[in-house]
Order: structure tokens, then C-alpha cells, then sequence
């Protein structure tokens, strides 16, 4: 008969999975409340005098940072790239890949990182200071909903924002690309927006995004209730915004998994295949 302590490792890693599983399930519910009360009454959630300041706070001010960024991983890329591709004579095709991907993957997902570090963060710590200064509790007193007064506006502004901060990524990582390609390593730039204009196909800029948006809402989401489930004290604050970053970002890669089986299929559904770029 083995000891009760040989299973003392299975029981608590029983317990981590179940406490996990009752997170996710607060979670969903508080989801749920959120865009129930966003969708039956958008005009009093969505008050412009406050939903205009977020749109600037996550949009305006994180575009030189998002900018810069692109544009550094055009250049690395083109640059790393550049001796492999001219090994195997296709140096030329440069462009068109690197675009592609950029369009597709690197742009919208390096956006909603950006956006769940330099936002995310700051939403989960903002309102659980007001959590832990009672404000919440005052706000309910009031007849007020918090969910639906606090969590509407920043929602939007993550899903609206963030695929306008794509297509930012976007150019400059093309024009950081086609920077060093054509002037640095002389590819032609009329081959270089040749394959790039071959490479890519109508849909690809709607699938970065709407994989844009789906990142910033899930980031929203994330981080307004990382927030609301803030422990008490300064601590809890600090706590509350670092883990609305780290699950952001697993946010971010598992619905980016999602999102590149459903599109690889809509694709073949409406071209019939896959592109193909001799």
C-alpha cells in the first residue's frame, strides 16, 4: 500500500488545474457581463468624452514605439535573410516574403504586444487602484455598473486601435525591408514590390486585422479584469498589471493559432489553394 504522501505532487498539481479552471470560468462570466452590457446598450457605455482619451492613450501615443519597432524588424529581417535567400538565387523574392509575413503574422501580433505592454499593463493597474480605493464599491452605490461603465470604453479602444497600429507595423517594416534590399544589397525595387504585389493577396491585409482586433479586444478584456480581481494593497496593484501582460500575451499566440487555421482554410475556400509563387 503506497503512502498517502507519494500523491501529495498529483494532488496539488490537481488543485493548481482546478483553481485554473475556476479563474478561466470568472473570467468568462465577467466577459460575458462586459459585452452583454456593451451590446444591449452601446450609447450609455460608449460615452465619447471618455472612450476619445482611451483612443488616443492606446492609439496615438503608442505609435512611435510601435513605428520603430516595425521598422527595426524590417531591417533585421531583410538583413539576417539576405545571404540565405542570395545562396539559392532568390534573393529577389525577398520583398514578397518578408511582406507577406510581416502583413499576415509580425505586424499584428508585434502591435498587440506592444499595446498589452504599454496598455494592458496600465489598464489592470488604473482600475485596481480604483478597486482598491473603494471606487468600485462607491460606484455601485451610486446605481452605477462599474463592468459596463469602465470595461466598455477601453475594450473598443484595444480593438479599434490596435489594427490601426498594424497597419503603422506594417509599412515601416515593408519600407524598412525594401530600405535595405534595394539600396544596401541592390534588388530591384520594381522586383521588390513585384513579388510583394505576387505574394500577397486581397485577403492577407484583412486577415492582420482582423487578427489585429481580435488581439486588442482579448487584451482589453484581460486586462480590465485583471483589474476588477486585484488583490488589496500596492502589491496586488503591481501583480495585477504583470499578469495582465504575461496573459495577454498567451492570449495573443493561442487565438493567432486559431485564427491561422481558420484563414489558411477560408483562403483555399475561396482560391481554390494555397498561392503559389514560382
Amino acid at each position: 500500500r503506497m503512502p498517502i504522501a507519494a500523491f501529495a505532487p498529483v494532488s496539488a498539481l490537481g488543485a493548481r488545474v482546478h483553481d485554473a479552471i475556476g479563474r478561466f470560468g470568472l473570467f468568462v462570466r465577467f466577459s460575458g457581463q462586459a459585452l452583454g452590457a456593451l451590446i444591449r446598450s452601446p450609447r450609455a457605455t460608449l460615452r465619447w468624452r471618455e472612450l476619445a482619451p482611451l483612443l488616443l492613450e492606446v492609439g496615438t501615443a503608442s505609435i512611435p514605439v510601435v513605428a520603430l519597432t516595425g521598422l527595426m524588424v524590417g531591417l533585421i529581417l531583410s538583413i539576417e535573410g539576405y545571404t540565405q535567400f542570395a545562396a539559392i538565387g532568390a534573393e529577389r523574392r525577398m520583398g514578397g516574403i518578408i511582406n507577406a509575413n510581416v502583413v499576415k503574422q509580425i505586424g499584428p501580433v508585434l502591435a498587440a504586444v506592444m499595446v498589452a505592454g504599454r496598455v494592458g499593463g496600465a489598464i489592470a493597474a488604473e482600475i485596481g487602484a480604483m478597486r482598491i480605493s473603494e471606487q468600485l464599491d462607491a460606484m455601485r452605490a451610486a446605481g452605477a455598473n462599474p463592468v459596463a461603465r469602465l470595461v466598455g470604453p477601453r475594450v473598443v479602444a484595444c480593438m479599434v486601435m490596435t489594427p490601426v497600429l498594424t497597419v503603422y507595423s506594417d509599412a515601416l517594416g515593408a519600407f524598412g525591408a525594401w530600405a535595405v534590399l534595394t539600396q544596401v544589397y541592390g534588388v530591384p525595387s520594381t522586383e521588390y514590390w513585384h513579388y510583394t504585389s505576387l505574394f500577397l493577396v486581397t485577403l492577407d491585409p484583412l486577415n492582420g486585422l482582423l487578427k489585429a482586433a481580435c488581439f486588442g479586444g482579448a487584451i482589453g478584456l484581460i486586462s480590465c479584469y485583471k483589474g476588477f480581481s486585484c488583490a488589496p494593497g500596492a502589491a496586488g496593484v503591481g501583480r495585477a498589471a504583470t499578469s495582465a501582460f504575461v496573459a495577454s500575451f498567451v492570449a495573443i499566440v493561442a487565438i493567432n493559432l486559431l485564427l491561422v487555421e481558420f484563414m489558411n482554410a477560408l483562403t483555399v475556400w475561396i482560391y481554390g489553394g494555397l498561392p503559389r509563387v514560382l
